[in-house]
């Protein structure tokens, strides 16, 4: 058996095998699901990039005609089902949001993403990468009916590079709902794999989904109270909220559960203005969103630009009819508590497609 020196001299050791593969190359983001309120399911996510990513808070009604925006005749086509409250990337994107059912969308990167090779008019359609999680948020009001259309795998994920580099975007999608459903979506060498469970409450970036569970389960023989791995690396930040997660007690009051989602991911994210050289993954928050999937309300939080606004998405009018709105966040705008009534009306945005 192992003694306490023992631990930390192997977990020493494996940090060091961690910081020298290749796999930690990539932007950095931590999503988790908490469940430490009776009856209550809570997202927080942070979005680290190694770029400013500015965005505007976003509410698309229900019956939105959509496009997957990779040629007229190539492109899936959809009717949004569900109205949702999304943050934008660039006004161009969704890495994030929540629909009306309590549906969250979640996009982080995950470099080793190698996408299936798609052919204009070919025999699949195809869904540009900047409208993955759209797609989920406009079709399905849970994980488990997300995860049944996805597998059918009906069209194929395009990816284009990000504004202002020459790097693709790789990332992966989580999903998590109202019950406490999870399911992660990976493309690995071109294949589609699929990870559903209400216990997949913690994703970060590299390695992909599995290679994270194996890291994890090895920690899980650590007491994490006398030594945890500390670095912005991906796998210690999964490593990290994990053991947070379990050791958190439960809370009586909603305000308490939103507090502890944000301390959480706080202390999980990127000091603003760290960047380490060509590492991408130790990459600066540049926003957090915690959900509560429950009562339909989402928070958002700037880091450059420091304030909490949150939307009660009950007070919103998501039918047809309600149009389009925008929450101007993009240059710095400053709002105060709840926004539902500040939504001004917009034209929408065209998603980057090839």
């Amino acid at each position: 058996m192992f003694n306490k020196n023992s631990f930390r001299v192997t977990a020493i050791l494996l940090l060091a095998l961690f910081s020298i593969v290749p796999w930690q190359n990539a932007d950095a983001c931590t999503r988790f699901v908490y469940k430490k309120q009776k009856g209550k399911i809570i997202t927080g996510r942070s979005m680290d990039f190694s770029i400013p990513i500015p965005g505007n808070m976003w509410v698309f009604p229900r019956g939105m005609q959509r496009t997957g925006e990779t040629g007229e005749k190539s492109s899936v086509t959809w009717t949004s089902k569900y109205g949702s409250v999304v943050i934008s990337s660039w006004d161009i994107g969704v890495p994030d949001g929540m629909n009306e059912k309590g549906l969250m969308a979640n996009m982080l990167f995950l470099n080793e993403s190698v996408y299936p090779d798609f052919v204009k008019n070919g025999y699949k359609k195809g869904l540009a990468i900047s409208l993955w999680a759209q797609y989920a948020l406009d079709n399905f009001a849970t994980v488990a009916e997300a995860v049944e259309d996805f597998r059918n795998e009906q069209f194929v994920v395009v990816t284009d590079n990000i504004p202002g580099t020459n790097k693709k975007t790789t990332i992966h999608l989580s999903l998590s709902d109202a019950t406490g459903d999870n399911a992660i979506l990976e493309y690995i060498n071109g294949k589609l794999y699929i990870y559903h469970s209400k216990d997949y409450n913690v994703l970060t970036n590299s390695p992909s989904f599995d290679k994270q569970l194996s890291i994890n389960s090895y920690w899980n023989d650590i007491n994490g109270f006398e030594f945890l791995p500390g670095t912005n690396k991906a796998a210690d930040r999964f490593v990290r909220a994990n053991f947070y997660l379990k050791y958190l007690p439960e809370v009586d009051s909603t305000h308490q559960a939103v507090a502890t989602v944000f301390s959480l991911i706080r202390n999980l994210s990127v000091p603003y203005g760290i960047q380490s050289g060509e590492a991408l993954d130790l990459s600066t928050t540049r926003w957090r969103v915690v959900a509560n999937q429950t009562d339909l309300v989402y928070y958002y939080e700037d880091v450059l630009y420091p304030n909490t606004v949150w939307v009660d998405l009950k007070k919103l009018d998501f039918s047809p009819k309600s149009g389009v709105r925008m929450l101007p966040l993009i240059k710095g705008q400053r709002f105060m508590g709840e926004v539902s009534d500040k939504f001004i009306k917009a034209t929408p945005f065209k998603f980057q497609g090839i």
